[in-house]
């Protein structure tokens, strides 16, 4: 089954001889080595280069495990270069390769060397690291299946889809199964031996059980304000368990390095400063989110909330959440302060979007509510409801774009509308 990725792969192409090495950056399993072995390689050679000159070594293989060592590796890809032509070189899971960063910086000094990565975790784009590639790295961070992906191969309609997408998610390995069964237990297995698995050996986490319980603590909250002293009490509360603040952090921050949770911070829209404290967190895929809680807590409202946050970092956007402070008067007068929130403020350049995301809106007062927020951003920038389900594409009275998640999802310029 092909796959198009043609947003990451239209990174590459623009990449294409720019002198830096292309590192393409995402969870495990999330198709980076399709990209990079399949959809780039095809395009090059569709554009003539020779097979001979593109290098290819993935260095999770067996057979490949002696290119780990880099007094191998570099002779190996040295022989292989017989002339002067360019050369692609494409090496899958470099984080494995031993003292990366030298053998990445030698063969990027090359004239005739165009090189392509891919790594599974943040770890080797460290501030060290990168001090390392002397500003010779450039990034394609990659996610699972968007849901316009997942729709372009999928065997149904989009509400079919969008329940398999809701329940499953966008790993692309997940695709291959045909039933729900099948799906889960590859989806639990695959959280277990790979991304446990990998964080706790990687990190030289000594208590599993600990980040295990804060994995599921953050699964049942996704799209909630929290922070690490929070979460902390409700180790205590909840699971009657003593979990420091500092641990806490720790371990979000091995999760996010692995790239199994994004989150959002607040930004105080009309005093134009952030806010530290609370965040919300999301999950890069949901089928393994939903995985985490063996497939019991799939609230559509959360879901759809997350699914959105994933698509507007997709399409490159800088993602907060919004805090509208107002002053009102109570039944008393006496004078109150309230925070409304704005769910997305969505940044890329000049350009910013406010975004609510509104799984239903059955009557005006719902419509009133969920715009409010939006109307007392004290600002011209464009505002968007999405919902669940809506006739098309509509500008309200409020001058608010309101449209479905299925017009949203699945037309790359939708708030362009």
């Amino acid at each position: 089954m092909k796959i198009g990725r043609d947003v990451y792969l239209n990174k590459l192409i623009s990449k294409r001889h720019n002198g830096l090495i292309k590192v393409v950056t995402g969870m495990r399993r999330c198709g980076k080595s399709y990209l990079l072995f399949n959809l780039f390689k095809e395009y090059l050679v569709n554009e003539g280069v020779a097979e001979n000159h593109i290098i290819e070594i993935a260095f999770d293989s067996f057979e490949n495990k002696r290119y780990r060592d880099p007094e191998v590796l570099f002779p190996y890809i040295m022989e292989k270069m017989s002339d002067e032509r360019m050369y692609y070189v494409l090496l899958d899971e470099v984080q494995m390769l031993d003292d990366f960063e030298s053998v990445l910086n030698s063969l990027g000094r090359k004239q005739n060397v165009d090189v392509y990565v891919t790594g599974s975790n943040a770890k080797f784009l460290s501030k060290d690291i990168i001090t390392e590639f002397r500003g010779r790295g450039d990034e394609v961070h990659m996610y699972p299946l968007t849901f316009g992906e997942f729709m372009s191969v999928y065997d149904g309609d989009k509400q079919e889809g969008w329940r398999d997408y809701v329940l499953f998610g966008g790993i692309p390995l997940v695709l291959g199964f045909e039933t729900a069964d099948q799906k889960s237990d590859f989806l639990k297995s695959l959280f277990e031996e790979t991304y446990i698995s990998d964080i706790t050996g990687r990190n030289n986490i000594r208590n599993k059980a600990e980040l295990e319980e804060l994995l599921n603590i953050l699964s049942s909250a996704i799209g909630s304000l929290t922070n690490p002293s929070k979460l902390s009490a409700t180790f205590k509360s909840v699971k009657n368990k003593s979990i420091s603040k500092d641990t806490i952090i720790k371990y979000i921050d091995y999760l996010r390095d692995s790239f199994l949770i994004d989150s959002a911070i607040r930004y105080d829209i009309k005093g134009k400063k952030y806010i530290n404290t609370p965040s919300k967190y999301y999950f890069t895929d949901l089928g393994l989110r939903n995985a985490r809680l063996n497939f019991r807590q799939v609230e559509e409202t959360h879901v759809m909330e997350n699914i959105i946050f994933n698509e507007l970092k997709v399409r490159g956007y800088n993602v907060d959440v919004g805090v509208v402070v107002m002053n009102e008067v109570d039944k008393n007068g006496k004078k109150i302060r309230k925070q409304l929130e704005v769910d997305f403020v969505c940044n890329k350049g000049s350009k910013r979007f406010y975004i609510q995301s509104a799984y239903a809106l059955p009557d005006k007062e719902k419509m009133e509510q969920e715009q409010r927020s939006l109307v007392n951003t004290g600002d011209g920038f464009k505002k968007i409801i999405i919902t669940k389900d809506a006739v098309a594409p509509l500008y309200n009275e409020e001058g608010i774009l309101v449209m479905s998640v299925y017009d949203f999802l699945l037309n790359p310029d939708s708030m362009e509308i």
